[in-house]
């Protein structure tokens, strides 16, 4: 079986959905931003602030080409992994990509206490122009999931319905 992708923005739910769709599925998995961490032993946070985002993103695409030969894999990804291009090529090639789309508004309210997410900093008109460009991307997934007004085990019931339905699970 073929990997199965989350994407969307910060805080859209992909590492909970992730968790709660392994234990439904079986499947294992890996969240990127996690396995970056422990590899480097270093926050994502530091990171960004002591090498920057440049070097950050190529260690989402190492980690991505490393992940990408696995297989059975439900992979979370970093908010700005799947926003890129070439990611997102590689990710439809080897699994399904799944958009857990979720408005900005919701972003923030989910997201304002967290002091571990650096695009955080942005002022409110360049997080709005990063969310859009990024949606871009995102609108090229297999499935979109629109997690605005469900919980996170109807998110889990939605895309367990569209793999089995598409023949993946």
């Amino acid at each position: 079986m073929s990997n199965i992708y989350l994407v969307g923005f910060m805080c859209s739910g992909k590492t909970t959905i992730g968790k709660l769709l392994s234990k439904e599925t079986g499947l294992k998995f890996v969240d990127i931003d996690k396995l970056i961490e422990e590899e480097t032993k270093t926050e994502i946070a530091d990171i960004f602030k002591n090498y920057g985002e440049e070097y950050f993103r190529q260690l989402e695409k190492e980690k991505m080409k490393e992940i990408s030969q696995k297989k059975g894999l439900i992979v979370s990804t970093g908010g700005g992994l799947g926003a890129d291009i070439e990611n997102m090529n590689l990710m439809k090639k080897t699994g399904t990509v799944i958009w857990l789309k979720v408005s900005l508004d919701t972003v923030l309210k989910r997201c304002i206490n967290d002091k571990t997410r650096p695009i955080l900093n942005l002022p409110k008109d360049k997080l709005t122009q990063l969310f859009k460009e990024r949606e871009t991307i995102y609108k090229l997934a297999d499935f979109k999931i629109d997690t605005e007004k469900q919980t996170p085990e109807d998110t889990v019931k939605e895309i367990t319905f569209l793999l089995k339905l598409a023949g993946i699970l």
